[in-house]
């Protein structure tokens, strides 16, 4: 199954290139079918390109290979048919130095065969024909690419209307040219959108959802059929909902956008018919009316204990500081509330709040946080309500320290140490002695204990911190004149370190 993230790269009409007037190409044998593609260039004077070759080639050849004796036509069969066999798209024959003209038998064993016979004139290196096939393939990457994003803004603004499953449905066969159709968990059409199909279409696209509907172990998610002229495609949304599309084509991005429009509607129908989605409102309402967060918690179900998880996008990870000299970091905006709701399934939690930069999570406890692609996670300690705020605070602690080592998730230290030895009380009287100096200057404590965790590394510091590195440097010095203290010693850091973890 292709990632739901990057859709393939589309091919390229041959009809494309043969229209380039700086190629000077001319297909002089084969069909002319407007429909070939292509979907890469490749140069072999093998006699045997067959090992070599992935499908969807243009094969360019000099003819280097071709024995003094082929007249025949038999060795030029030979190789046409192994082109064929390996699922080659076209050949390009190079005029001079070696052949002043294309062999006859080889035009005939492509015409015999069925494969596109192009001249390629002597004014012409074959690196132009692959760099021109190259030029194409990215003009329609990035058509496509353009195509899925304004699909996915769509598909976004459709689940934020007042009707929003039909109004996602609507959109959806509008972006792919076809019908979908969401399913109920007993087999029932809900609603749909698109052109109507005719009988026999609709009678294969309900079998098909059937397949993907929960049934136990080993159920698949997604299943497709095809038909003389239709694509069909089921996807599992969750409590027996499916989605089911009938499209005329497959392009490369359609998987893209049906998986999209496929977490929208998982969401909308889960919160719709489970009574998750009453208990969790109720549980809202109480919370602006005054409730406290061990009223909250059970009717939020899951045994009431919590993993906070801050996250945030890899493209704000890998720019996360000021450049040299204070240059501003590159605007990247708040995360993209398809990517967001995306992630919040993946971790199996609705309760999401993209709080600028960084998106917050609930996760029950049960649903151990793994890492997801395009994200970078801190992820806390289980909790119970109560603890909540503090596990908040070790998650932005957690997602700091793996920004800054380029780590996909962090988790919260839990194993007993030096903290269990200490009676509490007495370990935070001394930590109120020790880091009274730096009581008033909640920055420079921080900073002290990002660069403490992080083995003195300015660089990650800064990182971490979202400053410039000179700037964590003259926060130490400062913390070493309050403190008066020698921050190389390795026993000194160690008091600190056990100071700033009762803070």
């Amino acid at each position: 199954m292709p990632d739901p993230a990057v859709p393939p790269t589309p091919a390229v009409p041959l009809a494309a290139l043969l229209a380039r007037e700086d190629l000077a190409l001319r297909r002089i044998a084969g069909p002319s079918d407007p429909a070939l593609v292509i979907h890469a260039a490749h140069t072999s004077e093998m006699s045997d390109p067959y090992p070599y070759l992935l499908g969807g080639e243009l094969l360019l050849t000099a003819g280097v290979h071709i024995p003094a004796a082929a007249d025949s036509g038999a060795y030029f069969d030979a190789y046409v048919s192994r082109i064929v066999a390996a699922g080659g798209a076209a050949l390009g024959f190079g005029l001079a130095p070696v052949h002043d003209t294309v062999p006859p038998a080889l035009v005939a064993a492509c015409d015999r065969h069925g494969l596109p016979l192009l001249e390629v004139p002597p004014q012409t290196p074959f690196t132009a024909v692959a760099r021109a096939v190259w030029q194409l393939l990215a003009r329609a990457r990035l058509a496509e690419l353009r195509r899925v994003s304004e699909a996915q803004q769509s598909l976004a603004a459709a689940a934020a209307r007042p009707d929003p499953v039909p109004s996602v449905l609507r959109q959806l066969a509008q972006r792919l040219g076809g019908r979908a159709a969401l399913y109920g968990p007993e087999g029932t059409g809900i609603a749909a959108a698109g052109r109507e199909p005719d009988p026999a279409v609709r009678d294969a696209l309900a079998e098909l959802t059937e397949i993907v509907r929960p049934s136990g172990p080993g159920t698949p998610t997604s299943a497709t059929h095809a038909t003389a002229d239709t694509h069909l495609a089921a996807y599992a949304l969750g409590s027996g909902f499916v989605l089911a599309l009938a499209t005329p084509g497959r392009e490369p991005g359609d998987h893209t956008i049906a998986s999209v429009a496929a977490v929208l509607l998982t969401l909308l129908t889960g919160e719709q018919h489970s009574g998750s989605g009453a208990t969790r409102t109720a549980a809202l309402v109480r919370l602006l009316l005054g409730g406290t967060a061990e009223e909250v918690a059970p009717l939020l179900g899951e045994g009431g204990t919590w993993f906070v998880v801050h996250a945030c996008p890899n493209d704000l990870r890998d720019h996360p500081s000021p450049g040299p000299r204070g240059t501003a970091r590159p605007a990247a905006g708040p995360p993209d509330i398809v990517a967001t709701t995306a992630l919040g399934a993946a971790l199996g939690s609705p309760l999401i709040d993209p709080a600028g930069d960084v998106v917050q999570l609930l996760v029950p406890a049960g649903r151990e946080p793994a890492p997801h692609p395009g994200w970078t996670l801190g992820v806390s300690a289980p909790v119970p309500a109560e603890q909540l705020p503090a596990a908040a605070a070790q998650a932005a602690r957690a997602l700091a320290r793996a920004r800054a080592t380029r780590a996909p998730l962090v988790r919260h230290g839990t194993r007993a140490g030096l903290d269990d030895l200490v009676p509490r009380e007495d370990a935070e009287a001394h930590a109120r002695a020790v880091l009274g100096p730096l009581a008033e200057h909640p920055a420079l404590a921080e900073t002290l204990r990002t660069w403490l965790s992080l083995h003195g590394s300015w660089d990650r510091t800064a990182v971490a911190l979202s400053v410039h590195r000179n700037t964590v440097r003259q926060r130490i010095a400062r913390c070493a004149r309050l403190l008066d203290a020698e921050l190389d010693d390795p026993d000194v850091r160690m008091e600190l370190w056990f100071a700033l973890r009762q803070r």
